[in-house]
């Protein structure tokens, strides 16, 4: 991997790398490890589902009382990895992060599958629970409140017509991060590995090369 084979930004290259993973059939290929730091700079990661990406960032969608929200709403920057071992590749972001707007967050909890609907309601990310019985209970308990809307297919005229969907909690939403930098990883052999990134410096970037 040359300098003079890759685009002059990193979202193309992204475009390339995340196409060939999808060809490859590698399972879950949107999934990323995000790591967010707390205000007393305490760090956490975990992996989450990348949901979009292009110059207004990486997106994913989360509970917004969940630790990985609350360290986003004192320390509003993260980093990303995805770890594409498969492929010898790994992508690296790192940069702020800004909410989705409600307009963002209402279309795409719009498009989930109504089970994932439910399941954001049913779950109160992060915080203790007694036992997988009181999960269960609580997703019951709203399947009841919100049926499924498949399940009146063909019922026309009947009591399910018109019945409202799932709406979107308050508490559920949308981050973009906003890339300052963004590393292609390709692996070598003997370790002399290509290390690519692009560096943001005002509106262009910058693109150099890293030892491995």
């Amino acid at each position: 991997m040359l300098e003079t084979q890759v685009p002059g930004e990193p979202f193309a290259l992204f475009d390339a790398w995340f196409a060939d993973v999808a060809a490859a059939g590698l399972p879950e290929p949107n999934a990323m490890i995000l790591a967010t730091a707390s205000a007393d700079g305490v760090p956490s990661a975990r992996t989450v589902l990348l949901k979009g990406y292009g110059p207004g960032g990486f997106r994913f969608f989360t509970n917004l009382t969940s630790d990985k929200a609350r360290d986003l709403a004192a320390n509003p920057r993260a980093a990303l990895v995805f770890p594409w071992h498969a492929m010898y590749r790994q992508v690296r972001v790192m940069g702020r992060v800004e909410p989705l707007t409600h307009a963002e967050n209402e279309a795409y909890f719009s498009t989930r599958p109504y089970g994932s609907q439910l399941g954001a309601w049913a779950s109160r990310q992060s915080t203790v629970i007694a036992g997988r019985d009181e999960l269960e209970a609580r997703y019951a308990e709203l399947a009841e409140r919100w049926p499924d809307p498949a399940d009146s297919t063909g019922r026309a005229g009947g009591e399910d017509e018109g019945r409202p969907g799932v709406p979107r909690p308050d508490f559920w939403g949308g981050y973009a991060v906003l890339p300052e930098s963004v590393e292609f990883w390709q692996g070598r052999p003997d370790r002399l590995h290509d290390r690519l990134r692009y560096r943001r410096a005002d509106t262009t970037w910058v693109l150099e090369r890293l030892a491995p």
